[in-house]
Order: structure tokens, then sequence, then C-alpha cells
């Protein structure tokens, strides 16, 4: 697979151009969904996540937002980046991937930077998504923030077949090389350049990977992205990669590549 290395997002990207095409129906394990798209989502025994599913017509890929310990399907941000590749016709699945109960022991027990954990519970969610009849047969990609980027690789690494794109902003990537090799999925890094603590890792991440990656560096900003510009750049980007890699028979690809200096 062809290693993209890393570019300056200096020059913006453009918008995205989508096609899409009806999935195919399908039974499975499922639970239906409740008011205004919330959905549970059984992942071990005896666990359930909560998450909100919203699956626009004819959309291909459906795309997993992961933010794990502190997260909520319904922050502001979550739901500002779910409405921006929702319409860019990908479905979204907002997730919890901590229970209410797990949230609370958090002050007891160390749960926050459990990317085992967080990973096999992501593919858990894919695995239900393959089954649930809004989903079987989309394309499913993984978009990581923060604790959830390192559970997006971990999950990716432990069931390939599960995810056909990842793309993580930023947050703890967490991973050896011996995990970060393993991953099979077409791999997005988007960092701040501002956010100088996460480059170095970000690099050596791409470095030890042997699938498809690309590292984008947005000028300008930090970890949080929340500089004029920056939140609709990086969600922009990750469109964009999610379109060509989810299925879309029509996308414009990234700006031809510059590699990144300093």
């Amino acid at each position: 697979m062809k290693k993209q290395g890393s570019r300056r997002s200096d020059e913006g990207s453009e918008k995205a151009v989508r096609g899409l095409v009806t999935p195919e129906s399908g039974a499975g394990s499922w639970t239906p969904p409740m008011a205004d798209g919330e959905v549970r989502i059984p992942v071990e025994e005896g666990v359930e996540l909560r998450g909100l599913l919203q699956v626009p017509p004819g959309a291909t890929g459906v795309v997993v937002l992961a933010r794990g310990h502190g997260s909520s399907r319904r922050g502001a941000t979550d739901l500002m980046v779910a409405r921006m590749l929702q319409n860019e016709g990908l479905a979204t699945l907002a997730v919890d991937l901590l229970t209410a109960a797990e949230e609370e022991a958090c002050r007891e027990r160390d749960l926050r930077f459990n990317l085992g954990l967080f990973g096999g519970r992501l593919s858990g969610v894919a695995r239900w998504l393959r089954r649930s009849p809004r989903t079987t047969g989309l394309h499913i990609g993984y978009f990581g923030a923060y604790t959830g980027a390192g559970a997006a690789l971990a999950a990716a690494a432990m069931r390939p077949e599960y995810v056909d794109a990842v793309v993580c902003r930023g947050g703890r990537l967490g991973q050896p090389g011996a995990t970060l090799s393993r991953v099979r999925a077409p791999t997005l890094l988007i960092v701040g350049a501002e956010d100088t603590t996460a480059l170095e890792p970000h690099r050596r991440a791409i470095s030890a990977m042997t699938a498809e990656t690309r590292l984008e560096i947005i000028p300008g900003a930090t970890h949080r992205f929340e500089e004029p510009g920056t939140l609709t750049q990086m969600v922009d980007l990750a469109c964009l990669w999610f379109l060509q890699h989810l299925g879309a028979p029509r996308w414009e690809s990234l700006p031809p590549q510059r590699v990144a200096g300093g």
C-alpha cells in the first residue's frame, strides 16, 4: 500500500463531491433505534453502549465518532462534526465508549486511558454496524479524537476486517509500533501545527505503519482545533479521506502532497 508521508494543509481543502448509491438492506442482530437516532449497542456480555446514529439517504459509508473518557455522543463539537459529515452524504454514529456507571468509576479506577478496552469496544461497535439493517453493507470508518484516536488505531489493529478507513485528529495515539504495523485500513492523521507535543509522536506513528497513510498538519491549530477556520478545515480533510475510501463512486482527492517542513 502507498505511504504518503506528511504535508502541511496551508492551501485549504477542496469541497468534496459525492455521488452515492443506495446500500443493500440486510438482517442481523440489531437493537431498534430509540427517539432522535439514539441506539443501544451490545458490545460485551452485559455491556451496552449508547450511541446516536444518523443515516442520510444513499450513504455508502458510516463514520464512528469515538472520543473515550469524558466524551458525550451529544457533545457540541461532535454534533457539529457529525452534521458536516452528514452533509457530505456520510452516515455517522457518535458513541460513548464507557457506560454511565463506568464514567463514575473512573474516579476510583483508571479507565480513562485504557486503549485496549476502548479498542475492543470500538471493534464491537463495528461488528454491530455490520449486522444492523440500517447500516449493513455500508463501509465503516473510525474517526478518533483524544483518547479515541488511540482507540481507533487499536481497534483497526485488533480486527482489521471490520474497518475500511481511519482518521485520527490529535489526541493520544499511544500504540507501539508492532500494533500500528497491523493496521490495514488507509489512515489519515491530522494534527495542529501549534500542538507541539503531538507532532513528533504523529510522525513516528506514520513511520511505523505499513498501511496507506497520510499526515496533515493544520497551520495555526492547537489540539482542540478551536482557532477560526481550523475545525472546518480538519473536517473537510476527514470528509475527503472517508469519501475516497468508503465506497463513494465520485470523490475529489486531496490536493497534491507537499512534504511538511519543520
